[in-house]
């Protein structure tokens, strides 16, 4: 019997010229200096039977153990209350129970780590947790890319609360099956994964509600339901990802009753290149009703209100990169505002494949006038944008703010503009665009004007005769 001492369990440890049939542990503590396990425990009790010491194995290389410990912490992280049973087989250790209390709620589990350190969790189970980290979310997953890989036969999580410096999620409901981690990847036969939530937040996410039920193969995942509460509207989806092609297509869907201002960054995310497991993304089916949308950026400040829209066969990435690359959509929102200019009743529709994508409706009306348009942008690197605008009744100031010279015209009138330009991330628009226009105001004065690389000439206004 060991008691009211300290036992370190350190690869180091020289062989003892002694062995039992049975190690009694009472009122011990446990550390492990050196060791991958960080471990440090107190008030110890248990035994193991049998105990044959060896070199750099203080509890010998094949015996079965059972422990209690008041407190135990391993890895920086403190339980209480601790139960191992188990057995030892050389460099292979089977946990067949583990109970203990941890950051407020309880653990318990049946797992096994075998001798090339992967881990088989038979089932875990935590209850009633409430976790505070000062390690981003994915520092806090960082641990399982370390080992070489985690079977998960069954793991359930009740009423879980989680937080770190950017992410949090509270009431946390998850049952996860058959599942194995490997470094980045996963594998599985037949997983599946359920989960809700009354809340989590990720950088800039901010979810209500979100409910995910999916199902894992060797082909990839079916997503049964994905439905979110997010800016004040709803969002609701299904559909597959493929591990082939890493495509996500998604049967249905929708978004209603948005109220969300884009980040002032949402351009430069835009370009960026998407992760590699997200090579494609197709929306089979899309609606949206009723969604406010707005972006605050202080070059051209936009918004749209109530907008309602669907879409059929919409892809909007490929090769890892955002766009609008097939499928058709028509979006039409009861007002809007571009630049400071109020417009009503503004709608668009668009087709897109792998070479154009072609507006065939560009529509809004003004105070007292219409404006429509058609407009075409090509998929090529150069972007090149084409556009044909007429506008009856409209303000002579309505092109101003969106980026046309002033017109030496005033009051309401017609207008007629062609334009072209190259649409680029990483070069600036004005100085490709090329275009005419015509004007003519109801005192039948009218104006005709070039542009060329984004410089307008000719602005001299032509008057109708005197009335005879």
């Amino acid at each position: 019997m060991l008691q009211n001492g300290t036992l370190n369990l350190s690869q180091q440890t020289a062989p003892l010229p002694f062995q039992a049939d049975r190690l009694q542990l009472q009122d011990m503590a446990l550390n492990s200096p050196g060791s991958e396990w960080n471990l440090s425990a107190q008030r110890v009790n248990g035994g193991v039977i049998p105990w044959s010491p060896e070199a750099g194995k203080i509890l010998g290389s094949k015996a079965q153990i059972q422990l209690s410990a008041s407190s135990l912490t391993l890895n920086d992280v403190p339980t209480t209350n601790v139960l191992i049973e188990g057995s030892i087989d050389h460099d292979r250790v089977t946990l067949s129970n583990i109970g203990a209390d941890v950051a407020r709620g309880a653990l318990t589990g049946v797992a096994q780590r075998n001798a090339d350190g992967s881990w088989v969790v038979e089932n875990l189970r935590l209850n009633d947790i409430r976790l505070q980290s000062d390690k981003s979310l994915a520092d806090f997953f960082a641990p399982l890319s370390t080992i070489p890989s985690l079977q998960i036969g069954r793991l359930e999580v009740t009423d879980a609360r989680l937080q770190g410096p950017d992410w949090a999620v509270t009431d946390l409901d998850l049952s996860l099956r058959n599942m194995t981690f490997s470094k980045d990847d996963w594998q599985t036969q037949e997983g599946k994964l359920s989960m809700n939530a009354s809340e989590f937040i990720y950088g800039s996410l901010h979810f209500f509600d979100p409910i995910l039920n999916a199902e894992f193969s060797p082909q990839g995942i079916a997503l049964r339901q994905f439905t979110t509460r997010w800016e004040g509207g709803m969002v609701r989806t299904s559909g597959n990802w493929l591990r082939s092609n890493k495509a996500l297509v998604l049967d249905d869907a929708a978004i209603a009753g948005l109220e969300y201002t884009l980040p002032e960054n949402w351009k430069q995310q835009w370009m960026k290149p998407l992760p590699t497991w997200l090579n494609s993304l197709t929306l089979k089916k899309f609606s949206a009703s009723r969604n406010l949308v707005i972006d605050i950026d202080p070059s051209f400040p936009w918004q749209l209100t109530a907008l309602d829209g669907y879409g059929a066969n919409l892809g909007l990435v490929q090769n890892n990169q955002w766009g609008i690359w097939s499928g058709s959509a028509t979006l039409n929102a009861a007002a809007a505002t571009f630049n400071r200019t109020d417009v009503r009743r503004p709608s668009l529709a668009l087709t897109a494949n792998n070479s154009t994508i072609n507006i065939s409706e560009l529509s809004a009306y003004t105070e007292k006038g219409l404006l429509e348009a058609t407009a075409s942008i090509s998929q090529l690197p150069q972007r090149q944008a084409q556009i044909s605008l007429n506008g009856r009744g409209v303000p002579m100031t309505i092109l101003q703010q969106w980026g046309w010279p002033a017109l030496p015209l005033s009051g309401d009138g017609n207008i007629q503009l062609t334009a072209s330009g190259n649409i680029q991330a990483d070069a600036p628009l004005k100085p490709t665009v090329s275009g005419q226009l015509h004007a003519v105001n109801v005192e039948k004065q009218q104006v005709t004007q070039t542009m060329q690389a984004g410089v307008v000439s000719g602005s001299e206004v032509t008057a109708p005769p005197p009335a005879q």
